[in-house]
């Protein structure tokens, strides 16, 4: 990471500014209600391809939101990835990582690009995730697999195998194999290159995500499935050791075991049977990546990586696109109900995220889609005019609701 650097100013959030001229990356929400409101500060780090865009259209959801529900946001935008790279030579910048921990929450739009590709690992997009990732401290990411009625004709699946899916993946984010140690390249006694990894977990790092799946499971259908490799892994004997343990504390969750090779059959075959699945990093990645075609489109799953104290980082799973980056064809509505993550998870506002998911079913239920969703019979729209038909049915929300009261 940089040192401070002259292109990288640290923004103030300020929420009543002095002047009435805020700063170009500098936004001020004021809200409508007569109250106090609650204030809240979100550092915004669009990055790469489409991120710009989709972060855009999420955050003016979010600015809406708030203005109707008496919540004020002070935003920052930050450059992180390959942005920062072109900016002041590093994939994440100390202001950058600064300015995060010092808000309520991140919203992160997406990282990478062609453009990158051949840097070394250490000047690639993807290294200064990583290392946002170990500078907030999150450890648990968690990733929501629901498919739509709206869209259930999307899935790769029969229908009646992809109807009513709806399970989320909380996987461990910080520790396993691609953090483990030692790591590296050498040769054998013969000159036989070799390259090897280590997959080591500590009880601590077992142990705090799996509080965070039996609680996620304890708000949801109270089923969980733990899905390891403890017949062949010792580190994963440990793993399901634990999660067993842990399981006294949670008499109201039902714990299952399954072997992740198992697992990634039954998402394919049955994916209903599952409610919450927890499980380490490297079987995370992949059966979370699984999970997400079930929808018939990543353009829709947003995700929330969170730590045991600090801000959480938001985020839409799909990635940066460079392709059809500033186009408007991008679909903004998984960063969209990223936000909607942010605010249930990050600030504890759950009204105001449901808001914003039933804004979302709203605008679908209307045939909006963008090309990604797109099919037969629908309104063909690009990033910019779904968002702002995501907009529209807040308000349409907020209007029923004075009527009602």
């Amino acid at each position: 990471m940089s040192t401070l650097h002259a292109n990288i100013k640290p923004l103030k959030t300020t929420i009543f500014p002095s002047k009435s001229v805020l700063s170009p990356k500098q936004t001020l929400i004021r809200c409508s209600a007569a109250s106090t409101p609650k204030r809240y500060n979100i550092t915004l780090l669009p990055g790469d391809g489409i991120g710009p865009e989709v972060v855009s259209v999420a955050k003016n959801v979010l600015s809406l939101v708030g203005s109707q529900q008496g919540i004020e946001f002070g935003f920052q935008e930050m450059p992180v990835g390959g942005a920062a790279l072109d900016l002041v030579g590093v994939p994440l910048p100390e202001e950058t990582l600064l300015v995060a921990k010092q808000s309520d929450a991140i919203l992160l739009g997406a990282i990478g690009g062609y453009k990158w590709d051949k840097n070394e690992k250490h000047l690639k997009p993807e290294t200064g995730l990583l290392q946002l990732r170990a500078g907030l401290g999150v450890f648990a990411n968690l990733r929501p697999a629901t498919v739509l009625p709206q869209l259930v004709d999307s899935s790769t699946l029969k229908k009646e195998v992809a109807e009513g899916v709806d399970l989320m993946v909380v996987r461990e984010l910080t520790g396993g194999i691609y953090f483990g140690q030692p790591r590296g390249f050498s040769k054998t006694e013969k000159g036989e290159e070799i390259g090897f990894n280590t997959e080591v977990y500590a009880t601590y790092e077992i142990d705090r995500i799996a509080r965070v799946a039996f609680e996620t499971a304890r708000k949801r259908r109270g089923k969980l499935c733990s899905v390891d490799k403890a017949n062949v892994l010792e580190a994963s004997m440990l793993w399901r050791k634990r999660v067993m343990l842990m399981a006294s504390d949670y008499p109201d969750v039902e714990l299952t075991h399954m072997y992740v090779d198992n697992a990634a059959m039954q998402l394919i075959r049955d994916p209903k049977q599952f409610d919450t699945i927890v499980t380490n990093n490297i079987f995370g990645d992949i059966l979370s990546d699984e999970a997400s075609m079930l929808t018939g489109s990543i353009g829709m799953l947003a995700s929330a990586s969170l730590g045991e104290s600090g801000p959480g980082l938001f985020e839409p799973i799909h990635g940066s696109a460079p392709d059809i980056a500033g186009q408007d064809k991008a679909n903004p509505l998984a960063t969209v109900l990223s936000v909607a993550m942010l605010l249930r998870y990050g600030l504890e506002e759950e009204y105001a995220a449901r808001t914003i998911e039933n804004a979302v079913l709203e605008t679908l239920n209307k045939g909006f889609r963008t090309g990604d969703i797109f099919s037969s019979g629908k309104k063909l729209v690009g990033c910019k005019e779904i968002g702002e038909e995501v907009m529209k049915s807040v308000d349409s929300q907020q209007k029923a609701s004075a009527i009602v009261s």
